[in-house]
């Protein structure tokens, strides 16, 4: 079964750090990169972070030098290092593979996509 899963989520301090994990089964994230979205609360969804099938990165805007993103092949798992949270980091993270596109309003698309976890920084 494919399936990928995201973890790590919580509460956390404005200007703490949090790490997601997205664990990944019946499949090899070398075959199908993965893509980070989150959504708060009455916003769209948002492209945060993505790694593709050759390595490449990618990052938004908004978290550019505070997020960094690794992968752990024999743990088939990718993460996303969160640093120098503030509220407006606060929403529920997806991972996604083979995704192409994400519906705004619900934050899911195409591909395999997650759960979602949940990410509260507080000031």
């Amino acid at each position: 079964e494919v399936q990928v899963v995201e973890s790590g989520g919580g509460s956390v301090q404005a200007g703490g750090s949090l790490r997601l994990s997205c664990t990944a089964s019946g499949f090899s994230f070398d075959d199908s990169g993965i893509t980070w979205y989150r959504q708060a609360p009455g916003n769209e969804c948002e492209l945060v972070s993505r790694i593709s099938t050759d390595g490449t990165t990618y990052y938004a805007d908004s978290v550019k030098g505070r997020f960094t993103l690794s992968q752990d092949n024999a743990k088939n798992t990718v993460y996303l290092q969160m640093n120098s949270l503030n509220g407006e980091d606060t929403a529920v993270y997806y991972c996604a593979a083979w995704a192409t596109f994400s519906i705004a309003s619900t934050c899911t698309g195409d591909g395999y996509w997650g759960q979602g976890t949940q990410v509260t920084v507080s000031s």
